[in-house]
């Protein structure tokens, strides 16, 4: 449910593709994790790095120091870096075609071996698919995901990019917002990155958006500001899997993995700027088919 207000509110509600899986399987917890507690892995350098996933996806969270690097090897696939802070500066090399990247950007970096380096102090978000499994091994709720959640659908990667394998920066303040657009969405052949515009100060409690996913996960960041997450678990013939709604409060940066069929939504707290990046796998076919909604899709062919 969407206000009227709210660009979503005209979309079709997607087609669910594990109804004929596990109808009756037990419905997931919500997971939060507040990115100042202890670290996943710690640099040489004394950089600290946060890791959490999903069933398909994984989000690693580096507090660099100024030369500190973060590389992948020779069999990574491609990932997304998300670069928050206005004052970020990286040095990214892959593909033998280095590149500096500053203030708030959204990189696809292609598959291969790839080095980041922060040039200056810097907060670094990536974004991988779960066959990052190295990663996915040290996630801090790597425990929760023994077994896959059967009510969450695999994932199948979409078609490659019609130009190749290639470094892609996408500057975030060059994108104006655009009436019925719903803020800045990216896709790559796993991935779905929505880079949610800044709002100002606490968000209208009468212009909500609770609304469930029918098999997919959401994993929403917090880089700037408070919020607040309400999930509501709907009931199943099994009361002892029932639960009490809840309504968690988060700082940045965090991260809230949002299971399915949950309903949620979430309201921005903060008196200040607030700023919440969604983040899906595989791409959504909802979002995929309204015109001009994914900022790359000339690049990205849909499934």
């Amino acid at each position: 449910m969407f206000d009227k207000s709210d660009p979503r509110a005209g979309l079709g509600r997607p087609p669910a593709t594990t109804n004929s899986l596990a109808p009756d399987a037990a419905i997931a917890a919500a997971h939060y994790a507040e990115f100042d507690g202890e670290p996943s892995q710690v640099s040489p350098l004394g950089s600290p790095t946060w890791i959490v996933r999903g069933q398909n996806f994984i989000v690693a969270y580096s507090r660099l120091s100024a030369g500190d690097e973060l590389h992948r090897p020779a069999g990574q696939n491609e990932y997304v870096v998300i670069l928050h802070q206005d004052d970020a500066m990286v040095t990214i090399d892959a593909a033998g075609a280095p590149a500096t990247v500053k203030g708030q950007n959204l990189v696809v970096v292609p598959a291969g071996e790839s080095v980041i380096r922060a040039d200056q102090p810097t907060d670094v978000v990536r974004v991988f698919d779960i066959n990052t499994r190295d990663l996915a091994a040290h996630a801090a709720n790597a425990a929760d995901y023994l077994q896959d959640h059967p009510r969450v659908a695999p994932l199948e990667a979409w078609p490659a990019p019609t130009d190749g394998d290639k470094l892609r920066i996408y500057p975030l303040d060059d994108i104006a917002p655009e009436p019925g657009r719903f803020g800045r969405i990216f896709r790559t052949r796993t991935l779905m990155i929505n880079y949610m515009y800044p709002t100002d100060g606490p968000r209208d409690i009468s212009k909500l958006s609770p609304h469930h996913h029918d098999d997919f996960e959401q994993g929403s960041l917090a880089v700037r500001g408070k919020f607040t997450h309400h999930i509501r678990t709907p009931w199943t013939p099994d009361m002892n899997q029932w639960r009490e709604d809840e309504h968690t409060p988060v700082g940045s940066p965090s991260l809230a993995i949002i299971p399915p069929p949950t309903v949620h939504t979430t309201r921005a707290t903060g008196a200040g700027t607030n700023i919440l990046i969604d983040i899906f796998s595989p791409p959504r076919e909802d979002f995929s088919d309204q015109p001009g909604w994914v900022l790359n899709a000339n690049e990205y062919p849909r499934k």
